[in-house]
């Protein structure tokens, strides 16, 4: 999807529903569309904010308007990529909330090959004084927000099912405008998809992503995206079908009019399908060449 023509609405407060508003980050990028979206639920003296964002004083100071007397609950993280965790350690210092949500992550190994760390788009910042497992929930005078687990993108990622709308917010889980990137080895496309089915299996009524455009039909959108992610799986198979190879080698053959910029993400999110096929038996890899097993 191409984003929308400027003016973009950054760093304004926009009502979404009676307990949700919603605040753009100033972040655009080929990863973040036109940036991170912080969502503030609540529409009393008390209040959650989820994904805070990036650490940039710009969007804190857009935050703290948008919040004018109202004091923060908590603030909820859906996971810990650097576009939208790092602003909950500046936005508690100020407000003296609590950062509750995805569990910290960081990830220690380094790419056998000289890749960057796998950790690198990380927080290292993040320190929740709360974990919230799937299922638990934090409440306010007029909001129930509960966690469901939903590992893939990356193994800690939550989403946050408001109880009294039937809204989730989906963080990078499901997006707006595109699929999520699966980056291994923390990011796993056997746990996205089961992630996806348990969604599949809700009866949410509308997605707040992270990302992109609200979702007005969720079950309909989720169903596409395990279908996208199948037909991918097929492609892969028929390429190295034919002719064992490396996955620099099918990427142009499977995303014809790529962004240059999103060639590594591509490459990535080959690569954990073909970790699912290999985990499941139906292709090995010799020296970076993949190939199907007979």
């Amino acid at each position: 999807m191409n984003a929308p023509e400027k003016p973009w609405p950054t760093g304004t407060s926009e009502m979404l529903e009676p307990l949700v508003r919603r605040v753009l980050a100033p972040n655009p990028s080929p990863y973040t569309y036109t940036g991170t979206q912080t969502y503030i639920v609540g529409a009393g003296a008390s209040v959650a904010v989820i994904d805070p964002g990036p650490a940039d004083t710009r969007h804190i100071e857009a935050l703290m308007l948008a919040l004018g007397d109202s004091r923060i609950e908590a603030i909820m993280c859906t996971h810990t990529h650097r576009d939208h965790s790092p602003a909950a350690k500046p936005l508690a210092e100020r407000t003296g909330a609590p950062v509750i949500g995805c569990a910290p992550l960081v990830i220690e190994d380094d790419k056998p090959d000289g890749r960057r760390r796998a950790d690198a788009p990380f927080d290292r910042t993040y320190a929740p004084d709360t974990v919230l497992a799937d299922g638990e929930s934090v409440t306010g005078p007029d909001f129930t927000i509960t966690a469901v687990a939903t590992p893939g993108h990356t193994s800690n990622h939550l989403c946050f099912a408001l109880e009294q709308s039937g809204a989730l917010f989906t963080g990078d889980h499901v997006m707006g405008w595109s699929t999520s990137v699966i980056v291994p080895p923390d990011g796993d496309m056997s746990d996205y998809m089961a992630s996806l089915q348990k969604l599949q299996d809700r009866a949410d009524t509308v997605y707040y992503p992270a990302h992109g455009p609200q979702v007005d039909k969720p079950q309909q959108l989720v169903r596409g995206m395990m279908g996208h992610r199948r037909q991918r799986e097929r492609q892969i198979l028929r390429l190295i079908e034919a002719e064992p190879q490396a996955i620099p080698a099918m990427v142009p053959q499977m995303y014809k009019g790529l962004d240059p910029r999103l060639t590594g993400a591509a490459e990535m999110s080959v690569e954990a399908h073909l970790i699912d096929l290999e985990q499941r038996g139906v292709v090995s890899r010799s020296g970076g060449i993949w190939q199907t097993i007979p």
